[in-house]
């Protein structure tokens, strides 16, 4: 049941968390390569950089599942804080003048399909942060069933 679980969220979630992180890489290389203007690319932000490691708690926790292996999911489970939700916390304070100015006075900048660009930006933090922290959670739920079914076989 966790372990169906934690492959649905895992797969799915996770998937569309990713193909942001592979948009992401791809803004990242055409503006250090210079393939683009900056007029249209945009330069990448400071936290944009780390996170693209968020794919290593999902080969990590790939590699756990074949054959229940607990170091592997607790380093998933680590990276997972360190790479996804610490860049996307510093992402949100570095955008938080923005933010904090479109509140008071309304202006804003630039837009994404007709809406405020932080706000699209704070929106897809939002749901980033929550996809990483289902993947902390079932993680740490699937954990704990293969530690306390290890300590069965160990007693028997």
């Amino acid at each position: 049941m966790i372990l169906s679980l934690y492959m649905t969220v895992s797969t799915s979630a996770l998937f569309d968390v990713h193909m942001i992180c592979l948009l992401l890489a791809a803004q990242v290389t055409v503006s250090q390569l210079n393939l683009v203007s900056h007029s249209v690319v945009a330069a990448p932000y400071q936290w944009e950089y780390p996170y693209l490691l968020s794919i290593i708690p999902s080969l990590f926790s790939f590699m756990a599942l074949p054959r229940n292996n607990i170091s592997y999911l607790v380093i998933s489970m680590i990276s997972a804080g360190l790479f996804c939700i610490a860049p996307l916390i510093y992402g949100g304070m570095e955008k938080f003048p923005v933010a904090q100015q479109l509140y008071r006075h309304g202006k804003a900048y630039r837009f994404i399909f007709g809406f405020s660009a932080v706000s699209v930006v704070y929106l897809v933090m939002v749901i980033a942060v929550q996809v990483h922290g289902w993947q902390i959670y079932y993680s740490k739920k699937l954990l704990d069933a293969w530690f306390t079914s290890t300590q069965d076989k160990k007693k028997k």
